[in-house]
């Protein structure tokens, strides 16, 4: 978990924790999502492989496809920079950013059932 964070905040323009401590409530639900959307795809991986080297395969692979979801998001609104909406505090795309992130945990999660 850590080192997938850790991932996430190499590839963001913002700095999570700091900005969290500031209170930026879209940083926040941003991160949670991402908390939440990995967490949710080991926890698929988990339930349906028995050995440790498949599960951490399965994690790794899914994580990658959130990954590349966040950038597909970047991608998907020419209009505005994603990171930099959220960095100033706009609530509204740091949730979208956070169902985006759940909501992709639980499709990779299904894809990862073999």
């Amino acid at each position: 978990m850590i080192v997938f964070l850790a991932i996430f905040e190499l590839v963001s323009k913002y700095r999570n924790w700091e900005q969290i401590q500031k209170g930026n409530v879209a940083v926040a639900m941003a991160t949670s999502g991402k908390i939440f959307g990995i967490a949710n795809i080991f926890r698929y991986s988990i339930q349906h492989n028995d050995s440790l080297l498949t599960m951490l395969g399965w994690g790794l692979y899914g994580f990658i496809l959130l990954l590349i979801g966040y950038f597909i998001f970047e991608f998907l609104t020419p209009s505005f920079k994603v990171d930099d909406e959220i960095e100033k505090g706009n609530r509204a795309v740091g949730f979208i950013s956070m169902i985006i992130s759940i909501s992709l945990s639980f499709v990779i999660g299904a894809g990862i059932i073999v």
